[in-house]
């Protein structure tokens, strides 16, 4: 009968407002992670999988929408060769391909 007659009995106590808080900064940030960071990071696995995969001979896509076929491969650079004009052979770095279309595919 005590607990009624008292005016305390809504009131939280200041740790558990700091327990909450914590509570919910952490939430916050585990929302983050899986919206945010980790797609992120699955995408750039997928992309270095997709570049190291790359052949002599493969149908690339640049990221300024070019359609390319790859002459040559380098450490950091690849040789594309541009249109239906053999002379048209630019050297580009690797991070500049978007999509990968395997030769055997056409």
């Amino acid at each position: 009968m005590g607990i009624l007659l008292s005016g305390d009995a809504g009131v939280a106590s200041p740790a558990m407002g700091l327990v909450g808080t914590i509570i919910i900064y952490a939430l916050i940030f585990g929302a983050m992670y899986f919206f945010l960071m980790r797609p992120q990071k699955k995408e750039q696995k997928r992309v270095a999988a997709m570049i190291s995969a790359l052949e002599t001979g493969d149908c690339v896509l640049t990221t300024s929408g070019f359609y390319g076929i790859v002459i040559d491969i380098t450490d950091d650079t690849v040789i594309v060769e541009f249109g239906n004009n053999k002379n048209c052979r630019i050297p580009m770095e690797k991070a500049a391909i978007s999509r990968v279309e395997k030769a055997s595919e056409n």
